[in-house]
């Protein structure tokens, strides 16, 4: 007796001929990256790139809960999205206290009843996780390498358990509340994470691991609940933030050695701006991904691609 063929999922349905291009084509290509209705939550809301985010998303019809350390700037950003005609909760947490991310969860789900976006921006360095120039390597402050690890590494862990678990209800193709295309979770990588860049130790080692967990999670949760919730990250390259402005930019706004050397690697010949993210997010995170998974998207104007020849 042949044991019975597992049942297939469900196919999703193709876009009608009405919506094909040149028949009325502009709601189709609208609807692939349209996040009306959908739930997201921003770790590291509060930060240039992770705010920035958080508000694209409200453009594109998302909710927002903007998750950061600090009340004031989440409530800020909260706020502006507030006042140019979105929807956002300001929820102050830390992204290395699994408890506060629980209550994070509660508070949006009683708010909003679901989650549908993950987005891991949180993240960051310390000076003492770094080597400098004129540093041994043998100095490196393995304290404060764990402590960068902690927040890069096992702060996109533990936002995508806590979040993740909220969103696989509601990510089942026969589910009638899944959104098109399913949830997604969103981390944020970097350059350092494929190519090895002077003086980042820490937050190197911890960006490369956050690319594999991104891989590992995805095959995982693709396993248990097929395309209903995906993984995907994006690598940003190098753009000015509040870390960083010292080391690219000296007082008078023009580059420092260091910033100059990066530029001059960058086939753009210039830094990113941070709203150059956001149409990879907005891409990764709507229906027209629903078959992308488990990838890490460069947006870094050339930096991965150039050897320096």
């Amino acid at each position: 007796m042949q044991p019975t063929p597992p049942t297939p999922p469900a196919q999703p349905t193709p876009p009608s001929v009405g919506d094909a291009p040149g028949a009325g084509g502009a709601p189709f290509f609208s609807r692939l990256f349209d996040l009306t209705g959908r739930v997201a939550v921003v770790t590291g809301g509060t930060g240039v790139l992770g705010g920035e985010l958080a508000r694209g998303l409200a453009r594109a019809g998302a909710r927002v809960a903007v998750l950061g350390r600090r009340r004031p700037l989440a409530e800020a950003v909260a706020g502006e999205i507030a006042a140019a005609g979105g929807e956002a909760l300001a929820v102050p947490a830390d992204v290395t206290d699994t408890a506060q991310l629980e209550d994070v969860r509660r508070r949006v789900l009683d708010r909003w009843g679901r989650l549908d976006i993950l987005l891991n921006a949180a993240g960051g360095n310390m000076p003492a996780a770094t080597v400098g120039d004129a540093a041994s390597v043998f100095e490196l402050g393995v304290d404060a390498f764990r402590d960068v690890l902690d927040l890069n590494l096992l702060g996109t862990v533990r936002a995508s358990l806590v979040f993740g678990q909220a969103m696989v209800p509601a990510a089942g193709a026969a589910s009638a509340s899944a959104p098109p295309g399913g949830a997604c979770i969103v981390n944020v990588s970097s350059m350092t994470a494929q190519r090895a860049v002077t003086r980042v130790a820490g937050y190197s080692a911890a960006k490369a691991a956050v690319d594999n967990f991104t891989r590992w999670l995805a095959v995982e949760l693709g396993r248990r609940y097929g395309a209903g919730l995906r993984v995907n990250a994006i690598a940003p390259g190098f753009f000015v933030s509040e870390q960083n402005r010292a080391l690219l930019l000296d007082e008078a706004g023009g580059l420092t050695e260091r910033g100059r050397k990066i530029v001059d690697h960058t086939p753009a010949a210039r830094f990113g701006e941070p709203h150059e993210l956001l149409s990879t997010l907005i891409w990764l995170c709507g229906p027209g991904a629903a078959f992308v998974n488990g990838i890490v998207v460069p947006v870094d104007g050339g930096f991965s691609a150039y050897s320096g020849v």
